[in-house]
């Protein structure tokens, strides 16, 4: 594609997180995707994701339909969530980096990253 990151493409900044609430420049949420261009609360309802086993391949998908090039997946604040095997390879396999980390250190390396990168997230504001 080659597109410049425009300041519509800006993935948007984590301005607070603690227990149960992540607050960006695009609103607050209790479990966030976060993209270039937006962010929504993430429903686990709509992929059936728990803690085990984790992140499902269905919960990364949108931040990549949004041209995410790089994904920050957070395991929580205790490292409760898990991520599937499955979504690491997928994601390995479409040449996407990506990083799994503790929640404030997942929110601190998206906001250092989308600096410069194409970033998705998806943060877990408990457990």
């Amino acid at each position: 594609m080659g597109r410049k990151m425009t300041q519509e493409a800006r993935s948007p900044r984590v301005t607070h997180v603690s227990w149960g609430r992540l607050e960006t420049e695009d609103g607050a949420f209790k479990d966030a995707k976060l993209f270039p261009g937006g962010a929504k609360e993430w429903d686990w309802k709509e992929t059936g994701t728990r803690h085990e086993p984790g992140v499902q391949s269905a919960d990364v998908e949108e931040l990549l339909e949004h041209g995410a090039t790089v994904v920050v997946l957070s395991k929580g604040f205790h490292e409760r969530l898990r991520v599937m095997g499955e979504t690491l390879r997928m994601l390995e396999d479409k040449g996407i980096a990506v990083y799994v980390e503790q929640t404030e250190e997942a929110v601190r390396l998206y906001n250092e990253l989308g600096k410069n990168e194409r970033v998705g997230a998806l943060i877990h504001s408990t457990c």
